[in-house]
């Protein structure tokens, strides 16, 4: 196994809430690459007293310490578990039940000898690669149905956050876990993965710089730096042309590149 981790945040003024890593199964057979994408909170009282980087590398640390050790549970039973134990750990003294308690998109990849199982939820992306160098992109699209001009808006926007209807992200209830995209395909049909929090993802689905496979051959030329450079390089870019085209200008972006 050999993986590599780029992350930037999206201001120097504001901490990172991306978090990410990569394992070695205790079983010496596998790994495991977990990234999360935290969900910036709006400009009013959440009920909870914690910044989001605590809730993403709460989170991202059981998430990393189950997925190397507990082959014996699927991911979205390690999902609902790093969800339960996070929740517990402030739910003395923040309200859970807000909609806006702190949250975060998850994707997940853990392989042994026989399998690569995967696990997304909201919008980060997961890519796998195979030996021939086909890329398959595993992605949950259910935030990308909601309007654009609904997301404009933090009260319409949390109508459809973790409801019916709407879309789904890590927060407090370890239900969620069961609206995650999952799957298992067969080792020998991956030899490299990686996972891209959506400020990363923008060089294909923002910018259309290429497609994923495109994206993939970047990282596997330069690395995940290489790729969040140049995604630096086209906001920069864009915004001096006039034509960024979201409402921030540059956002978190991680990159977790794992070659199995």
């Amino acid at each position: 196994m050999h993986a590599e981790t780029a992350s930037l945040p999206g201001s120097p003024e504001r901490p990172n809430e991306d978090w990410a890593a990569s394992a070695l199964a205790v079983s010496g057979q596998g790994g495991a690459v977990v990234t999360l994408d935290g969900v910036t909170p709006p400009p009013y009282e959440v009920g909870c007293v914690h910044p989001v980087p605590w809730f993403t590398a709460r989170l991202g640390g059981a998430l990393t310490e189950l997925s190397a050790s507990r082959a014996d549970l699927t991911l979205a039973e390690i999902l609902a578990e790093a969800i339960r134990r996070t929740a517990d750990a402030h739910r003395d003294s923040c309200d859970l039940s807000h909609v806006r308690t702190p949250q975060a998109t998850v994707v997940l990849a853990r392989w042994d000898a026989e399998s690569v199982e995967y696990l997304v939820l909201s919008d980060s992306v997961l890519l796998l690669e195979s030996p021939a160098g086909a890329v398959r992109a595993v992605v949950d699209d259910r935030l990308d149905r909601v309007p654009e001009d609904v997301l404009r808006s933090f009260a319409a926007t949390d109508r459809l956050r973790n409801a019916e209807g709407g879309f789904f992200t890590a927060a407090a209830d370890p239900g969620v876990a069961a609206r995650a995209v999952t799957g298992t395909v067969p080792r020998a049909e991956v030899r490299a993965v990686a996972a891209l929090t959506d400020g990363a993802s923008r060089w294909v689905d923002l910018f259309g710089e290429g497609d994923w496979a495109d994206c993939f051959g970047v990282l596997r030329k330069e690395g995940p730096r290489g790729l969040l450079a140049r995604v630096r390089d086209l906001e920069e870019r864009h915004a001096e042309a006039g034509g960024v085209r979201r409402w921030k200008r540059h956002d978190d972006a991680t990159t977790v590149y794992a070659e199995l």
